[in-house]
């Protein structure tokens, strides 16, 4: 995906999404894992990548609830990416702070908020700022809102172990009917 990006010259985007799954057996190990800090519930998180457009252009690694985002994007490989392809840059939302400051200028978050008693100016160009970045980063969380659509990832009652395929195969169809549009 990062060779495709860098050879287009394309901006992606990244994000993950929560799916609420059945709860764990009591005889199993890492039945915590499931449990979404966020949510509070059991879940699997699903990491998407997406163009200017909205298509899906990635989506693979699915993991239980509990793994924060930049952990899971550097288990997976992407922090890996930016070093072998410096020029491809990615808008991320601030659950990626992490690898924002480990690669500079390809991993964009939004701007931290300036501290109280900031100048009125550098509290309107904050605001400019965080416009920009999230008008530019809507795409994938209308990429994510396109897969929940899909009345099977609002609640997946099957297998946690059957998710990652269908998944895939919600995002793929997903994605060649943007395409397509």
């Amino acid at each position: 995906m990062f060779a495709y990006a860098q050879a287009e010259g394309i901006e992606l985007r990244l994000d993950a999404t929560e799916i609420q799954v059945r709860r764990p057996p009591a005889s199993r190990g890492g039945r915590r894992a499931f449990v979404s800090g966020k949510k509070k519930q059991n879940t699997m998180k699903a990491t998407v990548i997406a163009d200017w457009r909205g298509r899906t252009l990635w989506t693979d690694a699915l993991r239980p609830g509990r793994m924060h985002d930049a952990t899971a994007a550097r288990n997976e490989g992407i922090a890996d990416c930016f070093q072998h392809f410096p020029d491809v840059e990615v808008l991320l939302d601030d659950g990626y702070l992490g690898l924002s400051r480990d690669h500079r200028g390809q991993a964009i978050t939004p701007p931290r908020k300036p501290r109280p008693g900031a100048p009125p100016s550098r509290v309107e160009q904050w605001e400019r700022e965080r416009h920009w970045h999230s008008s530019d980063r809507i795409t994938v969380e209308h990429a994510l809102a396109d897969h929940k659509r899909w009345k099977q990832l609002t609640r997946w009652t099957h297998r946690r172990d059957r998710l990652p395929d269908a998944y895939r195969a919600i995002a793929n169809l997903v994605s060649d009917r943007t395409h397509n549009n």
